[in-house]
């Protein structure tokens, strides 16, 4: 499916919500509530957690398990909510440094695997389904503080277009053994928050379009230009039912 860019309808949505701020204290945290929900199931069902959007909110809000779902879904739920809080507590802030991106991967990996949660790869990786080999363990940490120094000067781009290119920049250098598409997700919507945008969701119905667009920013020739669009139109619809919700509270 061919994705245009929505930059200038996203931006049109924002001034639309910026008449609803500043927003008070109980808007706030049922909002917050609502996508702490919505972007856990989202971003661990892209991966391939099989708990439903009902089930995630029942082993996140009532630290119930669900009988026959795997314990590492449940922990995938719990971590994603943990580090959903830091991000909050982050988006206060208008730096991304490199320590707020280990930080989000440890809340959100330490339950599944304590050893690696928070700590750069010391393995290779093969990511099934694309030609893209991500770079050498030893590479891995020079490219790292090589991307952070970058941020400062990206953030002059729209803040659609450099929270599409965190997400590309993090999930291309593939630092961690897993939880790299969580963290990418997590770090993206850091960035929009930062910048007065709201969380956005990519939906599992849209994976494979996700998976293409990262793809055509990833193998020769290159182009950021299809996940900058794709992401355009994740953040519309985030903000056209962000607004949807606003009229309701």
């Amino acid at each position: 499916m061919l994705y245009e860019n929505h930059i200038q309808q996203v931006d049109e949505l924002k001034k639309q919500i910026d008449k609803h701020r500043p927003l008070n204290k109980d808007q706030i945290e049922r909002l917050k509530e609502y996508y702490r929900i919505g972007l856990t199931y989202s971003s661990n069902a892209l991966e391939g957690n099989s708990l439903t959007e009902t089930e995630t909110k029942v082993v996140i809000e009532d630290g119930l398990t669900i009988g026959g779902k795997p314990i590492k879904d449940h922990y995938e739920a719990m971590g994603h909510s943990e580090a959903f809080d830091h991000l909050y507590g982050l988006a206060k802030t208008k730096t991304i440094q490199e320590k707020d991106i280990l930080e989000l991967h440890r809340l959100f990996y330490y339950r599944i695997d304590a050893q690696n949660a928070g700590k750069y790869r010391k393995v290779k990786i093969l990511i099934t389904g694309t030609e893209f080999t991500p770079p050498f363990p030893s590479q891995v940490p020079v490219l790292m503080k090589k991307f952070v120094a970058k941020i400062a000067k990206r953030k002059k781009l729209h803040p659609v277009e450099f929270a599409a290119w965190i997400h590309k920049e993090l999930v291309t250098v593939h630092p961690f053994k897993d939880g790299n598409g969580r963290t990418a997700r997590l770090l993206m919507n850091l960035a929009l928050l930062q910048s007065g945008y709201c969380i956005t969701i990519i939906a599992p119905v849209v994976r494979a379009d996700y998976i293409n667009a990262i793809k055509k920013a990833q193998i020769p020739p290159q182009s950021d230009q299809p996940f900058i669009n794709f992401i355009s139109c994740m953040v519309y619809e985030s903000m056209d039912d962000f607004i949807r919700l606003l009229n309701a509270l």
